[in-house]
């Protein structure tokens, strides 16, 4: 297992700021020791440049006592304690839900206290509804559909001990026997004043519109979860305002009993939207405690950064916490920005999929290898899950927060994502350019007015995940006269939601179309964030070819290959782009990762908006039958769809001018920076890069 895992509690920061960092000893280690490192490279594989940092002199560096901090994962609801929940004597509740997994055990729906005094109607130990009043426990005896809405009712009278339990299948035109009444005696022990009220804690399923009424007040709360769906808010329409707040990110925006298909968007219908889906593996914050913390000198260079974090001599008992140095705010030390993705980054965060996959050894062509990072997530899904994963009742992880341990989000980790991206700023630092590093989280908040003073920015290996707000900004960078180096593949591919008032946290839903790992179901497409349209931006009328000429179609993971150039390659409009390039040269058949064109490849389409002058430089050959094209580019299933025979198995590199003297230049192949650092940088693959990179920070036009 792994002896330490930490995080911080922000990705973005700039100097003269503070950054704090949460370390939790997971094998004991009575203590532990922190420096402040620069990244330059992760790649620490045999054929990779070799692992690169900088120690940073910093009051940081030292000893400091370890300790085992504690998470707490699952969502729920809860309601602050109140005088009209002291009062409660007789009660009377009623739902609707959605039970996920009702064989798992007791799982609290609504209550208040504990085994020994106060009320919760649960699912029972024997999968049906109960009710439990003290250490009595009433059920029906008839155990619940998974999948399946039922109106479900509990009733307490004081007077006698009376208690009456029912559950009622709602859907129609079904025969269905698991419905169930049932009745017993119980005497209720009112909690004590300061206790709050829970609802869904380890619960996996859906709850709609829940009531508390008792003959002396009436009704005591009813709550509307349709209304507030894009917050943490749980609103009660009683005259008693017994409101509430989600914890952990329950998914909201979700269908009631009462969907018929008649609307899809929860702002246009929002009373067919009163669900939330509690899940016992959600996480937002792990909530841990400080353990150190740094406020950046006011000259610190822009970069990747970490806080590394030892307690051992082997990988193990190491972690490195990364973080991102942006400049100060209004103002540019370079010419050029890179853009961390870090959108993307919270959405595989901790991913299982790979591992979880039953044909995950039929994509990957081989047998998988897990890391001790795997091994270890395997075990600890109390760190939640990414976006590609699916919660434990096998429906789909809707966000993904920063505020844990990210742990594939480290060097000296599989070459994919933050790894991958240092091999661009391993080659900025081997050719001696400066250059700034700025989020793509701060594009979504900032805008234009981030990227403008930049003559050029790099869009890394894979920014597959944006915001509307960030297309938006980099649209608007291109047609006011910036240049856009995208150097990698399956970028601006998925829309995102960031929530307004939670910080970190990412929200996306997947349709009909696009590879993924799991599908909303119907009704519950639409981001309970903002209300926008989830899925593909391309289903969204704005494909990637729109704004850097090229978008997804195939991916493959066992055998990289190489690009062969192209007729629009020796328009003189490219010479600039492959001086000192030969003809016939085969592109990046080298590399830590075997070639440049591998993994994910984009391709130019017209008909998607790769706009009418572009030049496609170069094409990628040669892949494996192991490539398959994506299942967007297909409008049926048909034979011949991957690397041998499609034509759409490929990368294209490619080139556009845009108004105002800007250019956009896309390469189209995730594995392309994985072949700068080749023979000490000097390499065809670097030779464009570079040479692309020196004509796009020239304040020159691009005619």
């Amino acid at each position: 297992m792994l002896q330490i895992i930490g995080y911080a509690d922000r990705m973005t920061v700039r100097p003269g700021e503070t950054i704090e960092f949460k370390i939790s000893c997971e094998a004991g280690a009575a203590s532990y020791r922190a420096e402040i490192l620069r990244l330059i490279c992760g790649d620490d594989s045999p054929k990779g440049p070799g692992f690169k940092a900088r120690s940073i002199g910093s009051p940081v560096t030292g000893k400091y006592p370890g300790r085992r901090q504690p998470i707490h994962a699952g969502s729920y609801i809860r309601v602050a304690p109140a005088p009209a929940l002291d009062r409660l004597r007789s009660i009377t509740i009623t739902a609707n839900i959605w039970p996920t997994t009702p064989g798992k055990g007791e799982q609290l729906l609504i209550g208040r206290g504990d085994h020994k005094t106060g009320f919760a109607l649960v699912i029972g130990p024997a999968g049906d509804v109960a009710l439990r009043i003290g250490e009595a426990l009433v059920g029906t005896g008839k155990q619940l559909r998974a999948r399946q809405w039922y109106g479900i009712q509990a009733s307490y009278d004081a007077s006698s001990g009376k208690v009456e339990v029912s559950q009622t299948p709602l859907a129609q035109l079904v025969r269905d026997d698991s419905g169930g009444r049932a009745g017993g005696t119980a005497r209720l022990t009112p909690s004590p004043a300061a206790t709050a009220l829970v609802m869904g804690q380890g619960y996996n399923g859906k709850i709609e519109a829940p009531r508390i009424a008792d003959p002396d007040q009436g009704l005591v709360a009813a709550w509307d979860f349709s209304q507030g769906i894009g917050t943490t808010h749980i609103t009660d329409l009683s005259a008693n305002g017994l409101h509430g707040e989600t914890i952990n990110l329950p998914t909201r925006g979700m269908v009631g009993a009462g969907w018929n298909g008649h609307a899809f968007n929860w702002r246009d219908r929002p009373d067919l939207y009163g669900a939330i889906h509690f899940h016992d593996d959600d996480l937002y914050d792990c909530g841990w405690k400080t353990d150190f913390a740094w406020q950046l000198p006011a000259d610190l260079p822009s970069g990747f950064y970490a806080a590394h974090v030892t307690c051992a001599e082997d990988e193990t008992g190491e972690d490195f916490i990364p973080f991102f140095v942006c400049p100060p705010k209004g103002k540019t030390r370079a010419p050029v920005a890179f853009i961390a993705s870090t959108a993307t980054f919270m959405a595989y965060a901790n991913s299982h999929h790979g591992h979880e996959d039953p044909i995950a050894e039929i994509c990957y062509g081989a047998l998988l290898k897990f890391t001790p990072t795997d091994l270890f997530l395997i075990q600890r899904r109390d760190l939640g899950v990414s976006t590609y994963d699916r919660h434990s009742d096998r429906s789909g992880s809707c966000y993904s927060s920063r505020l844990r341990p990210i742990l594939n989000t480290r060097p000296k980790s599989r070459l994919w994502n933050f790894n991958a991206d240092l091999h661009i700023v391993d080659w900025l630092d081997g050719i001696g350019q400066a250059c700034d590093i700025i989020t793509d989280e701060d594009i979504h908040r900032e805008g234009l007015s981030l990227l403008k003073p930049y003559r050029a920015v790099i869009a890394g290996s894979h920014p597959e995940y944006h915001s509307a707000a960030m297309l938006d900004a980099l649209e608007d960078y291109l047609g006011q006269g910036g240049r856009l180096m995208y150097l990698g593949g399956n970028g601006f591919y998925w829309r995102i939601a960031f929530h307004d008032s939670l910080p970190g946290v990412i929200e996306i839903r997947r349709g009909e179309a696009g590879t993924r790992t799991w599908e909303s179901h119907p009704g519950e497409r639409h981001l309970s964030f903002t209300g926008e349209p989830g899925g593909l931006w391309r289903s969204s009328g704005r494909a990637p070819q729109r704004l850097v000429g090229v978008g997804f179609a195939s991916e493959g993971f066992d055998v990289n290959s190489y690009f062969l150039r192209s007729p629009g390659s020796f328009d003189p409009r490219a010479d600039f782009i492959f001086e000192g390039v030969g003809a016939d040269e085969r592109i990046g058949d080298f590399g830590s990762l075997g070639g440049a064109a591998g993994f994910e490849l984009d391709i130019a389409d017209p008909a998607l908006g790769t706009p009418p002058h572009a030049l496609v430089l170069a094409q990628s050959v040669e892949h494996s039958n192991v490539y398959a094209v994506t299942p967007e580019e297909l409008i049926s299933a048909q034979p011949g769809t991957d690397g041998i025979e499609h034509p759409k198995v490929r990368a294209d590199m490619t080139f556009f001018e845009t108004p105002q003297g800007g250019a956009v230049f896309s390469t189209g192949s995730i594995s392309w920076a994985s072949s700068l650092a080749h023979n000490g940088y000097d390499n065809n693959v670097a030779r464009i890069t570079g040479n692309v990179l020196k004509r796009f920070i020239d304040p020159k036009p691009i005619e």
